[in-house]
């Protein structure tokens, strides 16, 4: 899977230099399975999450199996096995709940994909990973070196029961595109926690798609290693009946002069089909002169749906550039629809239209054409489903 040595250099742990945060919205960050038990839906951060569906991933057993990685790696890029407390060492941060923690613990494997400092990656690295059916866990370390560029994608396809730990450091004036596509088959179960570390003047952009899975939960958590680090979270999901799609954000501007711009849309159609949308920027005391906003924007496509959006702000300095949220949950916009349908086009037409502009706008930032265009093909079919259920429900 590599065309070169592991790396050998070993980052700092930052998990324990961060002053943990007082808050029911953030748990104690710990590698230590006892401090993880077994939820039972009414803590804070499992309480949009179906306990019944999930308990799969809360299992402590060691996993035999890892997702069957395949990829094409370039010159100055890497990908190599490593021990688990080699992996405990390169993480940005501990497990912050049970699911993570154990695929840290019980994980098969751990890797480690590497991009050379001040190397230019001009194709886009694209990692497929594969579930065979069973339950299986991975522990991945994502590291881009100083001042290097790079556009990494990671594709989940296949069936079974997943749990990950993924670690992404970003070197101090590196720029980084990530892409993620949560492309299951329609058995799969999903959870785990991505932690970004962004480096001093560094520059990332995330896109995180989920359209397959039964029930997918993803904690998402930024912060950075120094000042003038820029992140774009970006996301989309098409929830079909009886699917349940949870994204869980936490930006920690915890030095100054950082910015962030969260922006997270999804589609529901069908009986059941449910979306859960947790949002969360802390301001630290130390974080001055800090620029952030996070937005989600969910579209109800047919009846029995649920879209479940909370946006959070925590401030703790006044001396900032700017802070906001913004979070919305409808059917069409009767605007639209009208100046579609006044220039003659048909009413499904004009929907139809609708929602590729709404996924549009997301989708076009993922600069790899390929990937782009597969997620439009997708958007197309979730129409055509809904189009169906809407005739047969009329």
């Amino acid at each position: 899977m590599s065309n070169a040595a592991a790396p050998q250099a070993v980052a700092p742990n930052v998990a324990s230099a961060i002053e943990t945060v007082d808050s029911h919205l953030h748990p104690t960050p710990s590698w230590d399975i006892a401090d993880h038990p077994v939820p039972h839906g009414r803590e804070e951060i499992w309480r949009f999450t179906p306990i019944k569906r999930f308990k799969g991933l809360f299992s402590d057993e060691p996993r035999t199996d890892s997702l069957e990685w395949s990829s094409d790696l370039p010159e100055g890029v890497t990908m190599e096995p490593i021990t688990p407390e080699q992996a405990h060492a390169l993480s940005v941060e501990a497990p912050v709940d049970r699911v993570s923690a154990l695929a840290a613990k019980n994980a098969a494997k751990a890797y480690h994909l590497s991009v050379a400092a001040n190397a230019e990656i001009a194709d886009p690295v694209i990692l497929n990973g594969k579930g065979t059916g069973s339950a299986v866990a991975d522990h991945v370390i994502i590291s881009v070196g100083a001042n290097a560029e790079a556009t990494i994608v990671l594709h989940y396809t296949g069936s079974g029961s997943y749990a990950e730990k993924t670690d992404i450091i970003v070197g101090d004036g590196a720029r980084l595109n990530l892409v993620t596509l949560q492309d299951w088959a329609d058995d799969a179960v999903h959870g785990g926690q991505r932690s970004l570390l962004v480096g001093r003047d560094a520059r990332v952009k995330t896109i995180t798609a989920s359209m397959g899975g039964d029930v997918v939960r993803l904690q998402e958590n930024s912060r950075f290693a120094g000042p003038g680090g820029e992140v774009e979270a970006y996301g989309l999901y098409f929830v079909d009946a009886g699917q349940h799609v949870q994204h869980r954000l936490f930006v920690d501007h915890n030095e100054p002069h950082t910015k962030s711009n969260v922006d997270y849309r999804g589609a529901l159609q069908g009986k059941g089909a449910h979306s859960v949308w947790i949002g969360d920027v802390l301001i630290r005391k130390e974080a001055e002169g800090i620029d952030t906003y996070e937005s989600n924007k969910n579209l109800v496509l047919t009846d029995g749906c649920q879209a479940d959006s909370v946006p959070n702000l925590e401030i703790e300095t006044g001396e900032i550039a700017g802070a906001g949220h913004a979070s919305t949950t409808g059917r069409f916009d009767d605007l639209q629809l009208f100046y579609l349908r006044s220039r003659g086009i048909t009413e499904s037409e004009a929907r139809r239209l609708v929602v590729h502009g709404f996924f549009f706008d997301i989708i076009r930032r993922i600069g790899v054409p390929k990937i782009e265009d597969q997620l439009m093909e997708q958007v197309e079919r979730e129409l055509e489903q809904a189009a169906i259920t809407q005739a047969l429900e009329s």
